[in-house]
């Protein structure tokens, strides 16, 4: 059996755990197989590269951040398109599939990948994917690998972030990676004891904001520390598309509400108002203990997914079981914080403020 992995979209840790965990299990438990490291991702797998995996390339890995595979990003939206070879993506794709003879491709990503993945399932490609993110936003699953590990980097960075806050009296606004999710913003903020906390699924007014900071300052409280998503969006701006939305933010010269926001503290609370931004912070390093722990179950479980012929399927967690879900079903899909989750209430319960004045 010629089995083939690849690592797709933005890195995260944990990843080179699972690539060893389905390496390890493979030539333990599957006859004669074989392993192809495909580079790159995606791409890889379009310009028709791999390189065999030996047993020892898989050594010393289970603690190393990033991915021995490379990575990058192809954007789901131009794999069906005709490139000026008159070829897809997606075709030239299948194609190397069946010249490397693979039997299986194991494809560890985010949602993206995933949709890939689920086209590459349609096209005849015997497919298992792995669910990584540190976004946690990946449909039908519990949680992503490297989620935790960007929660415990996360959560170290706002920490540090606020003593200085504290010795300058300042109002911070951290802001923390989530587009379309606000999972990693979320837990962060609770467990670093964050005043105030933005995401994408709670649309916020930023004169809810000031109205918190005030009255932090009258209570005698200097320093008001702020979790930002960076999907989050102003109240004003929710009923727009996100074209729409990025074309106006564009305008202000900026990328997030973030910046936007800082200024409007500042102008209406008095407070001197900062923007740290940790970034790749979150996405790199060691993965803790409990990321490798995952990562060791759910490679195990795919690759024995693998040797039981069982594909077009992704690797999920439910409770504290390891089980998977059809491709086609989760494929498109994505799993967002309900404002009215038991955990947005206890943190409401707490007085952290969501700028939604509820």
């Amino acid at each position: 059996m010629k089995i083939g992995i690849l690592t797709s979209g933005g890195d995260c840790s944990g990843l080179n755990a699972v690539i060893r965990a389905i390496g390890l299990s493979a030539f333990a438990n599957i006859k004669n197989v074989e392993l192809t490291g495909i580079p790159d991702g995606y791409g890889g797998l379009i310009r028709g590269e791999s390189y065999p995996l030996r047993r020892e390339d898989l050594e010393g890995i289970l603690d190393r951040g990033g991915t021995i595979l490379r990575t990058s990003r192809q954007p789901y939206k131009k794999m069906t398109q005709a490139e000026e070879d008159g070829t897809s993506r997606l075709q030239k794709m299948c194609a190397n599939y069946r010249r490397m003879g693979l039997d299986c491709l194991f494809t560890l990503g985010g949602a993206g990948t995933h949709k890939t993945a689920a086209l590459l399932c349609m096209e005849g490609c015997n497919v298992i994917g792995v669910p990584k993110t540190i976004d946690n936003d990946i449909y039908g699953t519990d949680v992503t690998f490297g989620f935790r590990t960007a929660v415990e980097v996360a959560t170290e960075s706002f920490d540090r972030i606020r003593t200085t806050a504290e010795s300058h009296s300042r109002t911070m606004l951290v802001e923390l990676m989530g587009n379309k999710a606000g999972w990693l913003t979320l837990e962060t903020g609770i467990a670093a004891g964050a005043d105030a906390i933005l995401i994408p699924e709670i649309p916020f007014s930023p004169e809810a904001v000031a109205a918190f900071v005030c009255e932090r300052l009258k209570s005698g409280r200097r320093c008001t520390m702020i979790a930002v998503a960076e999907g989050s969006v102003l109240a004003s701006e929710a009923k727009y598309k996100k074209d729409e939305r990025v074309f106006v933010r564009t305008e202000r010269g900026e990328t997030t509400v973030t910046p936007h926001l800082a200024e409007v503290l500042q102008q209406m609370t008095g407070a001197e108002t900062r923007v740290c931004v940790p970034g790749y912070l979150q996405r790199g390093g060691t993965p803790c203990a409990f990321d490798r722990l995952l990562c060791t179950r759910l490679g195990e479980y795919a690759a024995r997914l693998a040797g039981e012929g069982r594909f077009g399927v992704t690797v999920a967690v439910s409770g504290n079981r390891i089980t998977f879900n059809a491709l086609a079903d989760i494929a498109g899909k994505y799993k967002l914080v309900d404002p009215n989750s038991e955990t947005v209430r206890a943190a409401k319960n707490l007085g952290i403020c969501f700028g939604d004045n509820a």
